[in-house]
């Protein structure tokens, strides 16, 4: 105890500095671990901020903007080591052996999934896709962490005769206008992206050019019981009925703004269940 009272009271030059030194590092040190610890807690705050945001938890509700915009800038500053992923992690090993021609399969990493929201990654090898899908009465959030993809979304055509004339055959009356949203690549680092229930590009699909890290945030995420079915959709070029009463109305050049989709009844999206090894999530 003398000792260190000592050593405090000195009036050298020396030794003025090398307390100022040591307060300096250990000043430095417990910057750094509340920087580490911050970090490790993101996926809490994900967790968090969700169980706010989708406090309400009902098909169609859409969470006010300052909402949208707090969950949307959280998404944009995670990275795949805020879920303990690793650069070797990326190179997934879900391809399927030389010649045949479906795509290689998609893992799935489920993070928590309650009745008002969900929060998974999808990790898809190259050339890996998720088919064309829709998300009734939900709000998403998608946050590529990692790889480049190709990402194409559609709405459907408001306040318009969605079937196509039955004159046309029983196959084009199943199908239904959709303008497109998105149609184009992206690459990790990305703003997240979000998707309405009946806008900003609520069927998409996507298709990894790379090893790919998806980040999905669904509110609510699907029920059967509660009628929120996953439903897949065959595309179809929107010249495909090129003498439909739609296509007068439509300029040359909006042609590639729309397409035709039908609604496949025999779509099977088979992905692989992966284990979640991030950090602990306290409910």
């Amino acid at each position: 105890m003398n000792i260190g009272k000592i050593l405090l009271s000195k009036k050298s030059i020396s030794g003025h500095n090398s307390s100022n030194k040591s307060k300096k590092r250990k000043k430095k040190k417990m910057e750094l671990e509340k920087r580490k610890s911050s970090r490790e807690n993101m996926v809490q705050k994900l967790y968090d901020t969700c169980k706010q945001i989708f406090a309400n938890g009902k098909a169609g509700y859409v969470p006010p903007p300052h909402d949208i915009q707090r969950l949307k800038s959280l998404l944009d500053s995670l990275e795949p080591k805020d879920f303990k992923f690793t650069a070797p992690s990326l190179e997934f090993s879900s391809t399927n052996p030389p010649g045949t021609v479906e795509a290689p399969l998609v893992t799935y990493i489920k993070i928590h999934e309650c009745n008002k929201f969900s929060i998974g990654i999808f990790c898809l090898p190259p050339s890996g896709v998720i088919p064309l899908h829709n998300h009734p009465g939900m709000t998403v959030f998608c946050k590529l962490l990692a790889g480049t993809m190709h990402a194409t979304s559609y709405d459907w055509v408001q306040n318009h005769n969605h079937q196509a004339n039955h004159d046309r055959g029983q196959h084009e009356s199943r199908m239904s206008l959709a303008k497109v949203h998105i149609d184009d690549d992206f690459s990790a680092p990305c703003e997240s992206s979000v998707l309405f229930p009946e806008s900003g590009g609520n069927m998409h699909c996507f298709k990894a050019k790379t090893p790919c890290i998806l980040l999905d945030v669904l509110g609510p995420p699907y029920s059967e019981a509660e009628g929120r079915h996953c439903t897949y959709y065959q595309h179809y070029s929107y010249d495909r009925i090129s003498l439909s009463d739609v296509n007068k109305e439509m300029k040359e050049d909006e042609e590639r703004s729309y397409a035709w989709l039908e609604e496949r009844k025999d779509e099977q999206f088979v992905v692989l269940g992966g284990t979640y090894d991030g950090p602990t999530i306290k409910l």
